[in-house]
């Protein structure tokens, strides 16, 4: 069983509860990641944590290295990643403090988001109709319910550039395509472990109404800060729910994502290049 990993959105940055804990520093080919990995044990299963945004929060979303936190997860032998995440409603049915589980993401953002490991000599398309692990999202589902939080199983999530909050103007652009909640980071987030061949899912714990909802009050950081801490405690306990009900083994696609997608010829690919990616493409480039 490979390990599994918990990237910490606003407001989580360390779980309790680890022992044989261990701090790691992961250089990467990339660049460094949000912070140290804090790998240990957790509910009897090896877990790999990383804050996204740093201990502190330092990094806002435009900041972070995606490409760096899903590489040193994957050199640490991550197969499977739960995403915990901050994000707003777009729908009057999902209320703060409620958590959704989305299965699809739309792209938003516009500041050239490094969102792939494959340039600069290699050329991969992952499928990514279905962005989400459909069985680690059925666990974190289970795991929800069974703790009697309300939960809302699917759903499209707009990932926008940030670090402002939308206009009244977009938000209800986003509601009219259809767009359920609103966040800054996760499809970033998706696209890569996908092509790093981890199951990839989101807790998403829902803060605000974004500022479309015009009865209720607009949207700050108060705001949302004082919502995702209610909700941080609850997340802690899904997330150990849910590492206690993972098996050992996949029985889902994502552990093949790349067997297909690899177009470039092998005799091609720089020697150096087939060094970087050897924890994501080794088993396929000899």
């Amino acid at each position: 069983m490979g390990k599994i990993g918990i990237i910490g959105g606003s407001g989580l940055y360390n779980i309790e509860g680890f022992t044989d804990v261990r701090e790691i520093e992961v250089p990467t080919p990339f660049g460094n990641p949000s912070d140290k990995l804090t790998a240990g044990t957790l509910e009897g299963k090896d877990v790999v944590f990383l804050p996204r945004h740093g201990k502190g929060h330092r990094l806002n979303p435009s900041e972070v290295n995606y490409r760096a936190n899903i590489y040193a997860m994957k050199t640490l032998g991550v197969d499977r990643i739960i995403s915990v995440t901050a994000c707003g409603s777009l729908r009057a049915e999902l209320k703060p403090c409620d958590f959704v589980l989305p299965d699809q993401f739309v792209d938003r953002t516009n500041q050239a988001r490094k969102m792939t490991f494959f340039e600069n000599g290699i050329v991969a398309h992952v499928g990514m109709a279905d962005p989400v692990c459909g069985d680690l999202r059925g666990l974190v589902y289970k795991s929800v319910q069974s703790l009697g939080f309300t939960v809302h199983d699917g759903g499209t999530y707009i990932t926008m550039e940030g670090p402002a909050f939308s206009t009244r103007a977009e938000s209800n652009l986003y509601r009219s395509w259809g767009m359920d909640i609103i966040g800054m980071t996760n499809l970033s987030e998706a696209k890569l472990a996908r092509e790093a061949e981890i199951c990839y899912a989101t807790l998403a714990a829902i803060t605000d109404f974004d500022c479309w909802y015009q009865s209720a009050q607009e949207v700050t950081l108060e705001m949302v800060m004082d919502n995702f801490h209610k909700n941080v405690d609850r997340a802690k306990s899904i997330i150990k729910r849910v590492i206690r009900e993972i098996p050992d083994t996949r029985a889902c696609g994502c552990g093949t994502a790349l067997r297909n997608a690899i177009v470039t010829d092998r005799s091609m690919i720089p020697a150096a290049l087939k060094k970087d990616l050897q924890p994501i493409i080794g088993k396929y480039i000899q």
